[in-house]
């Protein structure tokens, strides 16, 4: 799997949506910090690690998008791999944040009162941490 990085999200995307025929789940997609966190791991084993991933992912996922954290712990933290990043408990939270504003942003199509409603927090409060983020909404239409 190391040499083939190129494969990577290509074999992720079948795997995705096998299982999710499989287990009849409605995922649409990986999220952009777990796709980070996919080609981030040095992949020790073949591609059956990468299934096995995935297909937890599947199993642990609850909506339409594949989250870092529904991927396994090792991937996630994955301090003996060396692509651990220390944070402080503040960056990580607003990074987690942001995430789940562009998620619902991008499930939305840039609509900020219906990605409010996904998020179930009001529309002043959601506006509010688009801004606090930079995050422009018309960029997901």
């Amino acid at each position: 799997m190391r040499e083939r990085e190129a494969d990577l999200l290509l074999l992720a995307d079948y795997f995705l949506e096998k299982f999710a025929r499989e287990y009849k789940k409605d995922i649409k997609r990986i999220s952009t910090p777990a796709i980070d966190a996919l080609m981030q791991y040095h992949w020790p084993g073949n591609v059956r690690e990468l299934e096995n991933s995935i297909e937890r992912a599947v199993l642990l996922c609850d909506d339409h998008v594949i989250h870092s954290y529904h991927l396994p712990p090792t991937l996630q933290t994955a301090e003996e791999t060396g692509t651990q990043q220390s944070q402080s408990l503040k960056d990580a939270t607003e990074r987690f944040e942001k995430e789940l504003l562009v998620d619902a942003l991008k499930t939305c199509r840039g609509n900020m009162r219906r990605a409010a409603r996904a998020l179930q927090t009001t529309e002043r409060i959601f506006g509010y941490k688009v801004k606090k983020y930079n995050i422009d909404a018309r960029h997901y239409r």
